[in-house]
């Protein structure tokens, strides 16, 4: 059975779990004032070419909601994508942790329509703008538009997050420095995917100008988010930052995505629906065609009538995406066969 349904399903990377039962010796200082905190927080700082504020955090939904608390509250707005993971996946967390109401803007190719991000931010009283990198259609923001998206909120009062549970993927789709895509283009927070690259549990949250995290550890503890054991967290992103094993795990995703959308693009009666910029493939094709593949033992997700998304993972095989290739190739000649 190959699982394309998100690079969420896979397991950890070994070098992620080996650091992790590493660090399960002796004592260290708990709610994240220990060793393994401290360095992950250095690697971060090094990584971004900044002396910014960095926080382990076990999940992308609290990275995210209580990031923007920090950058929005009561009576302000966080305008996000239309379709945006904090707008339809989180459950409304980023208005639970900050008192703020989301607003939405459309989207073309997965990014924000400017000019109608334009005229979001004219209507709300501060607060923050939130991007998500990779999108949610598999798209790349580049810095010249990050940077155009922080001037126009930036000149509004606003404060600028980005989403970057795939903040990896993007920055080897681009070839761009990681500070390119985010405090040089304006960006003030980041939510700092890892998990979906080889973490078990870890992400972190990033602001720029320092001074925006003072009060992260207060809300982080009030939010129930403060993990006891943290360097178990820690751990895990610093094992993932050496030797910039994010890097290369997200070079072979994107590789993988790359393989896999040039050999559907290929086969008649199937048609990309955006893209492939990064790990995540979207493909329109008719639904008996879908249905067969599942009877075939792959999974999935479906995004809407005869759209579904193929996602490649950082231990994706070669194997797998010419498995789905080739099954697609002989359902789709199979349907061409019967009209």
């Amino acid at each position: 059975m190959f699982d394309f349904r998100s690079d969420n399903v896979v397991e950890a990377h070994p070098a992620v779990m080996a650091a992790m039962l590493a660090a399960n010796t002796g004592t260290q200082t708990s709610y994240g004032d220990d060793d393994y905190s401290r360095r992950m927080a250095d690697g971060l700082r090094a990584v971004f070419a900044t002396d910014c504020a960095a926080f382990p955090i076990a999940t992308g939904t609290a990275a995210n909601a209580l990031a923007l608390a920090l950058l929005a509250g009561p009576g302000q707005r966080i305008v996000a994508q239309d379709s945006a993971h904090v707008v339809d996946g989180e459950e409304g967390a980023p208005e639970f942790y900050s008192g703020a109401t989301l607003r939405t803007v459309a989207t073309e190719g997965g990014k924000f329509r400017m000019d109608a991000l334009a005229e979001a931010i004219a209507e709300v009283p501060g607060g923050a703008v939130t991007l998500t990198q990779a999108t949610e259609l598999g798209t790349l923001y580049t810095p010249a538009e990050i940077r155009a998206i922080a001037d126009l909120a930036h000149a509004k009062g606003m404060l600028v997050h980005v989403d970057g549970s795939r903040f990896a993927n993007a920055v080897v789709a681009l070839d761009a420095h990681p500070a390119d895509l985010t405090w040089r283009a304006g960006v003030d927070a980041l939510s700092f995917g890892a998990t979906k690259n080889g973490a078990a549990m870890a992400e972190a949250v990033i602001f720029f100008p320092q001074h925006l995290g003072d009060d992260f550890p207060r809300r982080r503890k009030r939010g129930g988010h403060t993990v006891s054991k943290m360097r178990f967290v820690s751990a895990q992103l610093e094992a993932y930052l050496a030797g910039d094993l994010w890097l290369a795990n997200a070079r072979h995703a994107n590789a993988m995505a790359a393989r896999l959308g040039a050999g559907l693009a290929a086969i008649p009666g199937v048609s990309l629906a955006a893209p492939v910029q990064a790990n995540e493939v979207f493909v329109r094709a008719a639904p008996a065609l879908l249905n067969g593949l599942e009877a075939r033992g792959f999974q999935f997700f479906s995004r809407q009538e005869g759209m579904f998304r193929l996602v490649c993972a950082w231990n994706t095989s070669d194997a797998a995406v010419d498995a789905i290739i080739a099954a697609i190739r002989e359902l789709a000649a199979e349907r061409a066969a019967a009209e």
